[in-house]
């Protein structure tokens, strides 16, 4: 439809509505109205399950929360609200809070720090997904058609004296109903977000606003140059040199794991290795901006420190220290800063047409990469492989048509236009692939003379439904197990075990205890021989292991 065509219907629905001439405050106070009854449909749920209101009072209490919401709304905004600043600011809002209320309503996600920091690092590929037709759709109901009734709502001219005094009265007014609501609905309120502090991040859109604000401020110029770790650290002095692939798993969850008592068998090829099984290990973070760099740092989640973590030199740099050959081949969105001080790269889409698309490639390129890379490394090496894994939404992606298992599929990345059985059909293919994928790395290992071992473990895990929950990086805090439990496993060579030192049936048996991201750093560091005064020995899980070993570190 011509542009002038529906100016001019809506010209006409003016003229029959006879939309009343409004004041910038007024015009604000009908949008705060509207995010406060349709765009925290996430809260409101919420709420009404804690609350579990009954009869008008047990109403008028719900009916409360939402005056102050609106009320602290329109007094944070009406000092920007102007004749000229109304609508570009309101329409600004409307945009923002269309889109974080279609995410916290359909996938269940809670817009806190971390979640802004995750879509900061998101690259386009990764968001593509997301631009599904349902977002399309809810975007222009929810802020298309209430900003074109913005444009076309016709403001009140005033002299800017008497503006600034309407101003001035308007933001009392809104102070003194925020202030006496607040006074009446304090004691339940306050008790509310005290015991469920979650709540103010699906409160919208000053959820995304004041967590935007504090990633912003947060952001202190870090050093120019990682600051150094572990340079002391020093092989061993047994003379056979060590390979070692550690494999970063993307988004996978423990709860779909077949060698951990999923009832699907999702990992029939591992199943059939000797190789080991951590049945308990949980996450650093529920994402892949906290959960990546924490695992690769010597402070966990235990001493979590974001700051010290991304100003200081990681594992990967601890070993070059150490002499290893250290390359980080990476299949998806970068390495957050891990990889900075080693070899890294990313395979070449165009080498690997069979693998590649022009979106991004299949896990198997790594297999492929891998290959290449052990033709030239002969010494001491640690090469990481960084998964795409199952990363969501579009699971259907990351698997081949062969590996389409279990049926029916979601085939869209829209997860609202699919079952729930669907999604996890989709998801536990990838885990099929992933399952292939690991067992031909290890079967590359196995033509090695060198001792060689394989580790992998995911960064952390996914919701599929559950509690209506979907994909990740909900605040740790509230995180459900499905987002905190990930999958790992072990496999070495008898020459790895021999060199290493490492009996592997008591490796076994520790494998069987809860264990998390905080032991990769300590435990890497003593398979591979490395001492260095950084390794906390009392955090490698395989020291016990290494009897001949025990008093390093």
């Amino acid at each position: 439809m011509p542009e002038s065509t529906l100016l001019s219907r809506l010209d006409r629905v003016n003229r029959r509505l006879r939309l009343p001439a409004l004041s910038p405050q007024a015009l604000t106070l009908l949008t705060c109205v509207a995010f406060t009854l349709f765009y925290n449909q996430r809260f409101w749920s919420a709420v009404v399950d804690i609350e579990s209101p009954v009869g008008l009072a047990g109403w008028g209490q719900i009916a409360g929360y939402g005056v102050v919401l609106t009320a602290l709304q329109l007094v944070v905004f009406l000092p920007f609200v102007n004749r000229v600043s109304v609508k570009p600011l309101l329409s600004l809002l409307l945009l923002l809070a269309a889109s974080v209320s279609y995410f916290t309503s359909h996938y269940g996600a809670y817009v806190d720090t971390s979640m802004i920091d995750n879509v900061l690092q998101t690259d386009t590929g990764e968001a593509g997904e997301l631009l599904t037709p349902g977002l399309a759709l809810y975007l222009l109901r929810y802020a298309g058609l209430p900003m074109l009734v913005i444009w076309r709502w016709p403001l009140r001219r005033r002299s800017w004296p008497r503006g600034l005094s309407m101003s001035l009265l308007w933001l009392t007014g809104g102070v003194g109903v925020l202030t006496v609501s607040l006074l009446l609905s304090f004691q339940s309120l306050s008790s509310l977000m005290r015991n469920h502090h979650e709540l103010r991040y699906l409160i919208t859109p000053g959820n995304a606003i004041v967590s935007t604000g504090q990633v912003m401020a947060a952001e202190d110029p870090l050093p120019e140059q990682r600051l150094p770790i572990g340079e002391d650290a020093h092989r061993q002095a047994d003379g056979t040199p060590r390979l070692l692939v550690l494999v970063v798993g993307e988004t996978v969850r423990a709860a779909d794991w077949g060698l951990s008592g999923y009832a699907r068998q999702t990992t029939p090829r591992l199943a059939r290795r000797d190789l080991i099984n951590f049945s308990e290990v949980s996450t650093c973070g529920t994402n892949t901006a906290v959960s990546l760099p924490c695992m690769f740092a010597p402070i966990g989640k235990s001493n979590y420190d974001e700051r010290y973590i991304k100003s200081h030199e990681s594992l990967l740099d601890v070993l070059k220290h150490a002499g290893y050959r250290v390359v980080w081949i990476d299949n998806q969105s970068g390495c957050k800063g891990v990889c900075d001080g080693v070899e890294h790269f990313s395979p070449d889409s165009q080498a690997y047409p069979a693998l590649c698309d022009r979106h991004d490639c299949r896990d198997g390129v790594l297999v492929e990469a891998l290959r290449q890379q052990l033709t030239s490394a002969s010494g001491d090496t640690v090469i990481v492989l960084h998964t795409l894994g199952n990363h969501g939404p579009s699971y259907f992606e990351r698997y081949p048509e062969a590996f389409r298992a279990f049926t029916p599929t979601c085939d869209d990345a829209d997860l609202a236009q699919c079952s729930r059985q669907e999604i996890v059909n989709s998801y536990d293919n990838a885990i099929l692939y992933t399952d292939s994928v690991l067992d031909e790395l290890i079967g590359v290992l196995e033509a090695q003379s060198r001792p060689a071992a394989l580790l992998y473990v995911s960064d952390h895990g996914e919701s599929l439904g559950e509690n209506g929950l979907y994909l990740h990086g909900l605040p740790y805090a509230i995180a459900p197990e499905e987002q905190t439990r990930v999958p790992m496993i072990w496999w070495s060579s008898p020459a790895f075990d021999t060199v290493a030192g490492l009996e592997r049936d008591c490796l076994a048996e520790r494998a069987r205890q809860p264990v998390s991201h905080d032991n990769l750093f300590h435990s890497l560091l003593g398979v591979l021989g490395v001492e260095s005064s950084i390794r906390d020995p009392r955090l490698d899980i395989s020291q016990a292991c290494r009897p001949a070993d025990a008093p390093a570190g």
